[in-house]
């Protein structure tokens, strides 16, 4: 496929974040008598809580109304936990290595906010392989609207159609492709489930993306 970019998004493409963040939401929603299939928890990844919100899917559940300030300290506090030992995705530092190598531009493409993605890019130390970094509040919409797709090829100076976008979220996928953007797909264990039918690839590692960069 003919590139001049990759755009990146973060959350379960670089590090994998979703799984102990599912894991967090999981754990509120038994100690409160209810499951939280992957199925449905899944309609938020890649985008935020007014796709599709956790808190006012328990609260219909219940009845209830949560105190989710104390309720999300304690997830935070969980996530990290979990996140103490965690380092890139399998193939992500091969895969940047290849695309540097080929001076090909890359940027981090996330709904999530600056600090958390720039602070897991500078702790990996993965932060100077990016050209640019566009997270939320960078432009008007995250994903799935295309807003921070297009930001990004705005800031590399390189038109959308030439930008290939590397995700794991259905959300991600509209986004990129509302864009005009070509995108592959890489699923993790929380997005596995998901059909990704809509995309141009889609690839069991970031390994396999490799070779075909």
């Amino acid at each position: 496929m003919a590139m001049r970019a990759v755009l990146f998004d973060f959350d379960g493409v670089l590090v994998d974040t979703e799984w102990a963040i599912y894991q967090s939401w999981r754990r509120v929603f038994e100690d409160h008598g209810h499951p939280l299939p992957l199925e449905i928890y899944t309609r938020c990844i890649g985008s935020d809580f007014a796709t599709w919100s956790p808190k006012i899917h328990l609260e219909e559940l219940t009845g209830i109304g949560f105190d989710w300030h104390d309720l999300d300290a304690r997830r935070q506090q969980e996530i990290l936990l979990d996140h103490t030992h965690e380092g890139p995705m399998c193939g992500a530092v091969a895969l940047l290595e290849k695309l540097a190598s080929a001076e090909m531009p890359c940027a981090v493409v996330s709904s999530s906010s600056r600090r958390w993605v720039g602070g897991w890019l500078e702790k990996l130390g993965l932060a100077g392989y990016f050209q640019t970094v566009v997270c939320r509040g960078d432009a008007p919409r995250i994903k799935p609207a295309p807003d921070l797709f297009l930001e990004a090829a705005t800031r590399l100076a390189i038109a959308p159609a030439d930008c290939l976008v590397i995700e794991d979220s259905l959300n991600g996928v509209t986004a990129a492709k509302a864009a005009g953007m070509p995108v592959w797909v890489v699923p993790n264990r929380v997005t596995a489930s998901l059909d990704f039918s809509a995309a141009d690839r889609v690839f069991p590692s970031l390994e396999a993306c490799a070779l075909e960069c």
